[in-house]
């Protein structure tokens, strides 16, 4: 298990993180990074004195602003930046965020540039797409935490629905990381096989899925911060996909190259996770519906890149 992750901001998401990767034993080193002083350092012994308690083999490491320490990292995780307030968009963060995110994959990449990259922070879309042009490494390389996070929550919302446990239910977000943009495959979702349009009338898959969309904006609503416990969760299991070369078929943001009828876009489409990144991207055999859904969904995140482009980012 000599591996090494390393998870660049110890706040709530970047630690769940961490700790998730800790527990399950992922990586032989991970080293948590934050530019607070102390902060990482005591989170890390905060999960490290969970070790006797859950088995924990893994070393996780706090350091303060010393990207050295991230050296030789497989993978590095990228939670940086400040996180949504209520009624804020993922899109009014990009102007802020932006420049924290540059900067971190420069220094990254100067201590790791085998690494893949695997981007968490708002909005992720644009900051994936910032990646991908500013980074030279190969696309399969930089992957976005959008479509494993949202597919978890329909998976949730659809087992509410169905009063089913969420493990016996396969669904997939795909589109922009967006309240509006993304994409909830209804016509693909099953429970233990079952089709779940077979289940549910019309009105409850609507409702599942308007609640997927906005399953982000209605925990900052009620928290008063983005969440964290499955964002940190999403981020690890990718990590573990790409550390463990598990071949798993997860939704991820990355850059497309003609796959779903797009290009020079990062957005949420289904790819294969194994060592060294994304392998493949897999087109599922999606609806008209759905195929004009993932369309527009496209076109507003192009947008969203542009301000990148406005700005002088790019």
């Amino acid at each position: 298990m000599s591996k090494k992750v390393s998870v660049i901001g110890a706040g709530n998401v970047g630690a769940t993180c961490a700790d998730v990767l800790a527990t399950r034993n992922v990586a032989s080193e991970i080293v948590l990074l934050d530019i607070r002083q102390g902060v990482s350092e005591g989170k890390a012994i905060d999960i490290m004195q969970t070790a006797a308690l859950l088995g924990i083999q893994s070393r996780v490491r706090g350091v303060t602003g010393d990207y050295a320490a991230t050296s030789s990292s497989e993978v590095v995780v990228i939670t940086s930046g400040l996180p949504r307030k209520p009624g804020m968009t993922r899109e009014e963060l990009i102007g802020v965020n932006a420049g924290i995110v540059k900067s971190v994959v420069e220094q990254v990449l100067n201590c790791s540039p085998d690494a893949t990259l695997i981007i968490v922070s708002n909005p992720m879309d644009p900051m994936c797409y910032l990646t991908a042009r500013i980074s030279g490494l190969p696309r399969n390389r930089v992957l976005g935490l959008g479509g494993a996070l949202d597919s978890s929550r329909f998976k949730y919302y659809l087992s509410q629905a169905l009063n089913a446990n969420p493990n016996d239910i396969e669904a997939t977000v795909i589109g922009g990381h967006g309240d509006t943009t993304m994409v909830p495959l209804v016509s693909l979702a099953t429970c233990r096989g079952v089709p779940v349009r077979t289940i549910l009338s019309g009105e409850q898959l609507d409702e599942v899925a308007a609640a997927t969309k906005v399953g982000g904006a209605t925990l900052t609503g009620l928290l008063g911060t983005s969440a964290w416990y499955a964002p940190g969760a999403a981020a690890a299991t990718m990590a573990e996909a790409v550390i463990r070369d598990q071949k798993r078929i997860i939704p991820c943001g990355v850059p497309v190259e003609g796959e779903y009828g797009e290009k020079d876009l990062v957005i949420g489409v289904p790819v294969l996770l194994g060592g060294g990144g994304w392998e493949k991207i897999v087109e599922f055999p999606i609806s008209d519906t759905e195929k004009e859904a993932f369309k527009a969904s496209a076109d507003a995140t192009r947008k969203v890149n542009q301000i990148l482009t406005d700005t002088g980012i790019l």
